[in-house]
């Protein structure tokens, strides 16, 4: 594994798919030493990961990874060393279902019950799974899902404490959003902003700030006309900028038990979304204002240049989507879209948009550090395709310099596939790459996970940790300083 310049395509898919498993272990305080390199010292903290461990029940597998029980993974940084915990949140469905061995719940991606439509319809509960995000609030460490109510579990042993209303804040099933943004002191002291919806033909969004102690700072509705499919949004130190995709849903086939509920989405071929701007302050009308055609699940950033909001995301032609009788651990990457890195500068007196490639190569989950949240950044770091063109699994950490368009690279081919990378800034650092970047890496040679340390500035590998533990490809993580 070395940071080398991007080279032929030269995977197997079998070493990808070989990710896909239940985890059958739950290690508590194991003690980790580098297999390469060492640990800095300076790095001090927790990195947390969330994303699906169990994906098959009494011989049936999940229709989509993201139907999947979700399980926390933690890596303690202190004194040059390192120790892990995992552990499945124990959610209402996840303890049933591990009673009976059986799927008890439709999936919102396909997954159904046993026993065909007949037993699948007019069954329309959703099981909270808790597998997309998790972040450290106050003394709770939250598991989240968009769908629902966030999981509270205890941020050392990583024990569920149970669903959190956070004090009130929530009521009991409402959707909370499971891609916080984190102000880092926009307004004096850094602060989470985050927001839930409620989707429909006008749909509704919530947004809400708390303190990092987790007291409710401002909370806020906006109506819009139109179904909101929305994963994630950007913050600058005024606005909350979403972006609602021009999508339809149709939920017939999932009434019916035909279908999961994300299944029965479907593109609005030549319509633009819309970007929804929201004011922070909540004083204002938010504005609505046409987007460029393309779908986008993650923004990358946004910051206020004078008259324009300028907003960087992963923008795919279409709707990704894997149909009802595809296996997702055999899925041709080639007949997906593939997500690429696109500015839109959007002037906010009259609308006009402008649309820039910033990045052609397949990338997602990108990220800027910490402390340029919602500020104009030189530098991204992201998970991109082996190859320069064409769509493939994930497996290299690009460092991209936004003004000029040069980036460095490094590669985890031909074996090993990258998951969200996670910037961690140097304690007093001054440069905006002075720090460190997190990422597991699946080793396919291993059939088990490894956890990537890289200088942030040069990409040079700093130290790799061989898990003793195959944490399946997964979703978001966050870093929590000590």
């Amino acid at each position: 594994m070395t940071v080398a310049p991007a080279a032929a395509p030269a995977y197997d898919r079998a070493d990808w798919a070989s990710a896909f498993r239940n985890v059958g272990v739950e290690l508590d305080g194991v003690e980790l030493t580098a297999a390469r390199g060492a640990i800095p010292p300076e790095l001090v903290g927790t990195l947390y990961r969330n994303g699906p461990g169990r994906l098959e029940r009494g011989g049936q597998w999940v229709h989509h990874p993201f139907d999947g029980d979700g399980m926390i993974t933690a890596l303690r940084f202190a004194g040059g060393k390192a120790e892990l915990r995992n552990r499945f949140v124990r959610t209402e469905g996840w303890q049933a279902e591990e009673l009976a061995d059986k799927f008890l719940y439709r999936g919102v991606f396909g997954t159904q019950k046993p026993g065909g439509a007949v037993a699948n319809a007019f069954d329309l509960r959703l099981k909270n799974i808790a597998n997309t995000h998790v972040v450290r609030l106050g003394d709770q460490l939250l598991a989240l899902w968009e769908a629902a109510e966030p999981h509270a579990l205890d941020p050392d042993t990583l024990e569920t404490r149970g669903l959190s209303l956070l004090d009130g804040v929530l009521k009991k099933g409402e959707a909370f959003s499971a891609h916080p943004r984190f102000d880092p002191g926009h307004h004096g002291a850094p602060r989470m902003v985050t927001f839930g919806v409620k989707a429909g033909p006008r749909s509704t969004i919530r947004l809400m700030e708390f303190s990092t102690g987790g007291e409710l700072l401002a909370d806020s509705r906006h109506s819009f006309k139109g179904f909101a499919f929305l994963h994630d949004f950007a913050i600058t130190p005024n606005w909350a900028v979403f972006l609602q995709n021009a999508v339809a849903f149709n939920p017939t086939g999932f009434v019916l038990g035909q279908k999961g509920a994300a299944q029965c989405l479907s593109s609005k071929p030549g319509e633009q979304g819309q970007f929804w701007l929201i004011p922070r302050s909540g004083e204002g009308k938010p504005l609505q204002i046409a987007a460029p055609e393309g779908f986008v699940f993650h923004h990358l950033n946004a910051f206020e240049d004078g008259e324009e909001l300028v907003v960087d995301s992963i923008y795919y032609d279409d709707f990704p989507s894997i149909g009802p009788d595809v296996d997702f651990r055999q899925v041709d990457f080639e007949t997906i879209p593939a997500g690429q890195l696109v500015r839109c500068r959007i002037n906010l007196n009259t609308g006009a948009v402008s649309k820039e490639l910033l990045e052609e190569r397949t990338c997602e989950f990108a990220m800027v550090n910490p402390e340029r949240q919602g500020l104009e950044a030189r530098t991204s770091w992201m998970a991109v395709a082996e190859r320069e063109r064409g769509n493939d699994p994930l497996q290299a950490i690009k460092k991209l310099d936004l003004t000029t368009g040069e980036g460095r690279v490094w590669s985890a081919a031909p074996r090993g596939f990258v998951s969200e990378p996670v910037m961690v800034p140097r304690p007093g650092a001054s440069a905006e790459d002075d720090g460190w970047v997190l990422c597991l890496v699946w080793n396919g040679a291993r059939c088990a996970s490894d956890l990537l340390i890289l200088d942030a500035a040069s990409l040079d590998e700093v130290a790799v940790l061989e898990l003793p533990l195959a944490v399946p490809h997964g979703l978001h993580g966050s870093f929590a300083p000590a």
